[in-house]
C-alpha cells in the first residue's frame, strides 16, 4: 500500500533547507573572518571545506538515487539528498561557533 504525504512533508524538508541556507552563511562568515585572522579557525579549514562538501553532496545525491530506483515518495527522495547537507553545515557551525574570535 502506497503511502500517502502530507503537505506537512514537504514543509518539514523546506525548512531543513532553511536551516541549511542559515547555517551555511555564518560558516561562511566565520571562515572569511577566519582568513581575514579575526577567527580563530585551523589551518587545515580551506582542504576541510572542500572535501567535506564533495563528501556530503555524494552521499545525498547516492541516497536520493536509490531512494527514487526504490520507488520511495518525492519527500523521501528529498529528505535524503538533504540530510547529508545539512549534517555537515550543523556541525561545521557548532564547531566554528565554538572557537570564537582571535584574541590579540
Amino acid at each position: 500500500m502506497a503511502r500517502l504525504f502530507t503537505p506537512m512533508d514537504y514543509w518539514a524538508n523546506a525548512m531543513q533547507m532553511g536551516w541549511v541556507m542559515a547555517e551555511a552563511q555564518g560558516v561562511i562568515a566565520m571562515r572569511m573572518m577566519g582568513a581575514m585572522g579575526l577567527w580563530s579557525v585551523p589551518k587545515t579549514e580551506n582542504s576541510r571545506m572542500l572535501n567535506e562538501k564533495v563528501f556530503a553532496f555524494l552521499k545525498g545525491g547516492t541516497d536520493a538515487s536509490l531512494a527514487m530506483l526504490a520507488g520511495k515518495s518525492p519527500d523521501v527522495v528529498a529528505a535524503l539528498a538533504i540530510k547529508p547537507i545539512r549534517q555537515t553545515t550543523r556541525a561545521n557551525h557548532r564547531r566554528l561557533t565554538k572557537r570564537g574570535m582571535k584574541r590579540g
